[in-house]
């Protein structure tokens, strides 16, 4: 869920939202503003007027259209009140003269409202007012309650409320809506590529008949993967043929050396020469075997031999195959072996893979050392951990161990081609496994988790 309102259809809905709220606030003051402004000034004008009209009638007559003014008023809006040049109050339903009233009929605000006798006014409420000197000295003030200005504001906040909620909420839910079918595309796209980081180039990333940002982007990826694909492939190929078509002049050139050696007697230099010529053309022959073995885990194609494997068979068997290698070098070789569960693989492959990193250790430990096979369960599958005591893989030369040829500097005297861990990580790479390599200067440990939950 949490994924879908990341997409950038849920983020421009959201971006909308805040927007059209923000400018239908200020659209929505700007038309309150505009109103109260309006209405206003006609109740102004006609206080004014009415205090004006009121003044200049005799008094009788004066008093009956006040009461009028006040009666006819049903809902007690208007109010007024006579007071004499000092301001004590002489009649009407206001009792007291506000001190900051100009007695010159301009009309002002009184936020806190007057005080009126009548027990349906309403002492607190805003009003406008506006006072004039009669002829005999004495004080007219008239008033009228400025709620129904008021009670616009609330009905024009109710309807920005209300504006709100029916565009806001309904947009979210569309962006919602709206956010499942890319996300379910870029959902798509993420599958597709996991096969790819694993080094499977020929799979491509899925286009739809839209044609839009995705479709583009995926299209540009796929075409970038045809021609790196190409590439390799002739690279590979061409490394490949020259494994292939190496071995055969290899292989008769170690024929000739043994012949030639059966001619000289055993202990003669010659027969030492050619002896050590044939080690060094075997070493060749085994790194080309190497190469080819990589190659041919790398095309992705051997998959028939997987199927339901038990693991501590096969750590129990490797064990076994190195416990005597370990004990003539002078090494302690431990297994430690909980209950693991089956897990998809081929067996002959993952005993490849797991017999080359405990032959790795053994190799790279010195006498006295010791050299452990740890299995332990996880939820997505089992971890082996094979650690040894020996110089250990500095940091910086981790993800460099495992590229063909690659020696660290520890290493250089040690017999050996530099093909067995990237023999491991091909193997990992096709089962979909994961090879992790950490440790420390008192010795190395190379981790190989094996996703039992994902057959491939």
């Amino acid at each position: 869920m949490t994924e879908r309102w990341r997409s950038t259809t849920a983020r421009l809905i959201m971006i909308y939202g805040v927007f059209f709220a923000l400018w239908g606030g200020v659209v929505i003051g700007l038309i309150y503003w505009q109103a109260a402004s309006y209405l206003g000034r006609v109740s102004d004008e006609l206080i004014g007027r009415q205090a004006a009209y009121f003044s200049m009638l005799d008094e009788p007559t004066r008093l009956r259209a006040l009461k009028d003014y006040d009666t006819l008023e049903t809902r007690r809006l208007n109010a007024w009140g006579e007071f004499d040049a000092r301001g004590n109050y002489l009649s009407g339903t206001i009792t007291a003269l506000p001190s900051h009233v100009p007695i010159n009929g301009a009309v002002a605000l009184l936020p806190e409202g007057v005080s009126r006798n009548d027990v349906s006014g309403n002492d607190h409420g805003r009003v406008r007012a506006a006072a004039v000197r009669l002829r005999d000295g004495r004080v007219l003030m008239i008033t009228r309650d400025t709620s129904i200005v008021d009670r616009i504001g609330t009905i024009v906040l109710q309807a920005l409320l209300w504006g709100l909620s029916l565009t806001v909420i309904p947009g979210f839910l569309g962006g919602w809506l709206l956010s499942r079918g890319p996300w379910r595309r870029v959902h798509a796209i993420r599958e597709a590529t996991l096969p790819i980081m694993q080094g499977n180039l020929s799979q491509r990333l899925p286009v739809g008949r839209r044609g839009d940002e995705l479709d583009m982007l995926a299209g540009i990826v796929n075409a970038m993967l045809d021609e790196i694909e190409r590439l390799l492939g002739e690279v590979k190929g061409v490394c490949d043929n020259i494994a292939h078509d190496l071995r055969t002049p290899l292989t008769r050139l170690r024929s000739r050396l043994y012949r030639l050696q059966q001619q000289f007697g055993e202990g003669s230099e010659e027969a030492a020469a050619i002896d050590a010529c044939m080690i060094d053309t075997d070493a060749l022959l085994d790194r080309f075997r190497a190469l080819l073995r990589i190659s041919e885990l790398e095309n992705q194609r051997r998959r028939i031999g997987f199927g339901e494997v038990d693991l501590a068979e096969i750590l129990r068997e490797v064990h076994a195959l190195y416990l005597p290698l370990a004990e003539d070098r002078g090494q302690q070789l431990a297994l430690e072996l909980p209950v693991l569960p089956l897990i998809h693989a081929d067996r002959h492959l993952l005993l490849e893979a797991l017999s080359n990193l405990v032959a790795n250790a053994i190799k790279f430990t010195p006498s006295g050392g010791r050299v452990e096979i740890r299995a332990r369960p996880a939820d997505d599958g089992p971890w082996v951990d094979v650690v040894d005591s020996g110089p250990g893989i500095p940091p910086d030369q981790r993800d460099a161990v495992i590229r063909r040829f690659y020696r660290t500097e520890s290493s250089r005297s040690t017999p050996g081609s530099g093909l067995g861990l990237s023999i491991v990580s091909a193997i990992a790479r096709l089962h979909g496994y994961t090879l992790e390599i950490a440790g420390s200067d008192r010795g190395a440990q190379l981790s190989l988790h094996c996703r039992a939950a994902r057959a491939v």
